[in-house]
Order: structure tokens, then C-alpha cells, then sequence
């Protein structure tokens, strides 16, 4: 989603994010690492409010290099496990249309299609759809 140089976090601001997170019960960090450096991660973020606290968003990013390594495969089942024990309902994510290794993945861990978000951004001069997936679980 993030181009190059469009996020300018510091540390401190990046260790507070982080201490957020981790300090509600329906928020969670995932993290993959090989040799002491990440090379994937997926974060799960529950809703604000008694209505939707049973929903999670879920952001994922695996560095190109890491790819068809079963580490989202890994993510994945450790981050649904994360939320059958802290009783989240839904997983919901959006994918890059054209992103059919991403989609590829959302599909085997058991996401379906539920819409389609057209022209939703501009990639390299040309407008992309974003699918909205999602996993209920039971």
C-alpha cells in the first residue's frame, strides 16, 4: 500500500503504535523472522466499539524476497488461532485485484470474496480494484 518514503515513522512513534496494539485484547502483531531480521508480518486490528470489537482488519506484508515460503500460510494460522481465543468472529482484509498470489493465499486460508472496490487506487499512473475478503469463524 506504502510507496516508497511515504511513511516517516520514527522509532518512538512506531514503539508507541506497537505498545497500543498489544495493550487491547482484540488487536495483535504477528511477526516473521529469519537471522534476527522480519521478513513478514500480519497485524489483526478489532473494532473501537461493543458492535464491532468481533471484527478484526488484517494487514499483512511479506517481503518479495520471502515469497512461496509458507511464511503467510504461517501468519495466517497463527493469527486465527490468536482470534478463536479472544473471540473475534470476523477477519476481514482487501487485496489488489491483480494481486493473484495475495488472493491466491486469502483463498487457500479459507477468505472469500464478498465485493469489489473499483478504481479504489491509483498504482503507477493506473487505477486498481480492491477485493473485500473475509473469513467467518465459527
Amino acid at each position: 500500500m506504502i510507496e516508497p518514503g511515504e511513511r516517516q515513522t520514527t522509532f518512538e512513534e512506531q514503539s508507541r503504535r506497537i505498545k497500543h496494539i498489544l495493550s487491547r485484547n482484540n488487536q495483535a502483531i504477528f511477526v516473521a523472522e529469519a537471522d534476527g531480521k522480519l521478513n513478514g508480518y500480519l497485524s489483526a486490528a478489532g473494532g473501537d466499539f461493543r458492535r464491532n470489537r468481533n471484527c478484526a482488519h488484517i494487514i499483512v506484508g511479506i517481503l518479495q524476497a520471502f515469497a512461496g515460503q509458507g511464511i503467510g500460510t504461517k501468519l495466517f494460522s497463527d493469527s486465527e488461532r490468536w482470534a478463536r481465543e479472544n473471540g473475534i468472529h470476523r477477519l476481514e482484509l482487501t487485496v489488489m485485484a491483480h494481486n493473484e498470489r495475495a488472493v491466491g493465499l486469502y483463498q487457500k486460508m479459507g477468505y472469500k470474496i464478498e465485493g469489489i472496490k473499483k478504481d479504489s487506487l491509483l498504482v503507477n499512473g493506473s487505477y486498481v480494484d480492491e477485493y473485500y475478503m473475509a473469513k467467518l469463524l465459527a
